[in-house]
């Protein structure tokens, strides 16, 4: 008995020491999942509290399961317009970019360790996936407001990767312990996994959908029922040749952007499930590590991780994304942010599992490559992603927001809470003279923690939280009026975009009218919205700009047919 309440304090402590330690990485800026390695090497075998663990097949199963909690969160928070904008490039990368990154890794590997060319390979296919949980947590925690496209490639790639990933390293496993021959049936294997898992997922993520509006459970009940269905549906899938976590991601997607009453409190638990769920994988993978072998592997290691920062990502996404004309500065962060995390770290345990020779070599230097990662390109992501002048300025929002999907209406209602600050625009102003839509309908305020409704209230306080009842569609204007981030983000964009703004409908005549602008070849009856669609090449998103002449045009905003209403300008 005296040993399990041991091991219950151990688990307490290095779950609350964890949880303490994000306030490290918010303040230095470090990486939150390797602060989660390092506590969890510093508790193992050779740190300070001596924890022997050393099961491989534990291992894989808790990661398992902590990984198709994070990808099920994930998918329910990708928004459909991110997969309108970049499916493509997303799904060239996690698979294209998957093949090249192991092919040259592989290559590398091989001279390195002095490995056959498919062990070499094997290690490149461990390697070869960037990690959702790893690019999610370190997006979310630096606070980063990305360009759509680069943002929504990042994401979906990360997210959708990991079955390449999979299915090469199990096939190069297979072929390396001699159970299996490089053939045509391969390629049979990946076409089966990704399309028993685009099946199931597809279906399962709308018999999901099916269910929460027949089933009268409680309230209470349907976060744990999103757990254990996604569990379900990722091993389903395996056991039919499919790929459990492709299917599990885009049932987490169809679930998420389905209009349920349930879904509020589905993300509300799964925020909290999603950060348990990689406390736990890397505290255990740290302690999993023996930090003294990883210095027997570290100079081999060290080079390939460089080879794969400095050459193998990058080539992987300019070959990747070539046919997308990206611009330079997208491409050069995308390939940054080639996050490698605890998905590496996981599939480094299946050689372990399978008996194949040097199996810690496999381990330890897919270790070692992780924490380099996470070191130099992960405390990195938020200075370079200002230096490359990707960020764009932060919409403001309100405080709170509660959909009412499970009220049958043709426009998407929410009910929205503002807290006015000491600065606000709001501040004494009454509610009947706000600039905001007619379809908005204040509903009261809380103010000193007691309820007020409208009619007894002559003006707005400071730190009063305002409630209203609005359509999704005007979210954006009323924000604009009573965010307490409202005053901010005007001066944000008038720093991005410039203090003028253009309707994008004008012509490039007009602009030379106010400008002396040299047009060369440019036909000066071409509008300002035809110009930056006709120079990208592609779908123009938010914060995408182009130098005309003297002038700087970015786009500011645009509508839901993708056309750009309006350009910002200001001097180059």
């Amino acid at each position: 008995m005296d040993a399990v309440n041991l091991n219950i304090l151990i688990a307490g402590a290095l779950f609350s020491l964890s949880i303490i330690a994000t306030l490290i990485s918010a303040r230095f800026g470090a990486p939150l999942l390797l602060v989660f390695l390092v506590i969890g090497m510093l508790a193992g075998e050779e740190g300070v509290l001596g924890i022997e663990f050393s099961n491989p097949d534990v291992a894989l199963l808790i990661g398992s399961i902590a990984l198709v909690i994070i990808l099920f969160d994930g998918g329910m928070r990708t928004q459909p317009e991110r997969f309108k904008v970049v499916l493509a490039p997303s799904a060239m990368l996690a698979t294209v970019g998957v093949v090249l990154t192991c092919t040259i890794l592989g290559f590398g590997a091989m001279y390195l360790f002095d490995l056959t060319l498919l062990e070499g390979l094997l290690l490149g296919a461990i390697l070869s996936s960037t990690d959702a949980a790893a690019v999610f947590s370190i997006f979310q925690s630096a606070g980063l407001n990305i360009k759509e496209r680069v943002a929504s490639t990042l994401e979906i790639e990360s997210g959708s990767n990991d079955p390449m990933a999979v299915m090469l390293t199990f096939t190069l496993v297979g072929v390396v312990a001699g159970s299996s021959e490089l053939n045509w049936l391969l390629l049979v294997g990946f076409l089966q996994q990704a399309v028993v898992g685009a099946l199931f997922g597809y279906g399962g993520g709308k018999l999901f959908i099916w269910l929460c509006r027949k089933l009268p459970l409680g309230s209470a009940f349907f976060p744990l029922f999103a757990v254990s269905y996604a569990l379900l549906m990722y091993g389903a899938t395996n056991i039919f040749g499919g790929s459990g976590f492709l299917a599990v991601y885009l049932a987490g997607f169809l679930i998420g952007n389905a209009r349920l009453a349930q879904v509020q409190y589905i993300l509300r638990m799964h925020d909290g499930l999603a950060w348990l769920s990689q406390i736990v994988m890397f505290l255990m993978l740290g302690l999993l590590v023996t930090p003294s072998k990883l210095v027997e592997y570290a100079i081999p290691a060290l080079l390939l991780a460089l080879l794969m920062i400095f050459v193998a990502r990058p080539l992987a996404v300019f070959f990747s994304l070539l046919p997308f004309h990206f611009p330079k500065r997208d491409q050069l962060f995308i390939s940054w942010v080639g996050l490698r995390g605890a998905v590496p770290i996981i599939l480094a345990l299946i050689p372990w599992i399978s008996g194949i020779a040097d199996s810690d070599l496999y381990f330890n230097v897919t270790f070692f490559v992780v924490i380099v990662s996470l070191l130099v390109q992960g405390w990195s992501i938020a200075p370079v992603a200002r230096w490359l002048k990707l960020q764009v300025p932060k919409e403001p929002g309100p405080d709170f927001v509660m959909s009412l999907d499970a009220i049958a209406s043709n426009d998407v209602l929410q009910v929205l809470a503002f807290e006015v600050s000491v600065d606000s625009s709001v501040v004494d102003a009454q509610w009947q003279q706000l600039p905001v839509p007619a379809t908005v309908q204040f509903l009261g305020l809380v103010r000193d923690n007691e309820w007020i409704q409208m009619a007894d209230c002559a003006n707005f306080k400071a730190a009063d939280i305002i409630m209203v009842l609005a359509k999704a569609a005007d979210c954006a204007q009323l924000s604009d009026v009573l965010s307490s981030y409202a005053a901010q983000a005007t001066l944000s964009k008038q720093d991005f975009f410039g203090e003028f703004v253009l309707n994008g409908q004008i012509s490039l005549a007009d602009l030379g009218a106010f400008y002396t602008i040299e047009f060369g070849s440019l036909d000066p009856q071409q509008s300002i919205s035809d110009y930056i669609t006709t120079r990208f090449h592609r779908r123009v998103v938010v914060g995408d700009s182009l130098q005309l002449d003297q002038l700087v045009l970015t786009v500011r905003q645009m509508n839901e047919h993708d056309q750009i209403l309006q350009v910002g300008i200001k001097p180059a």
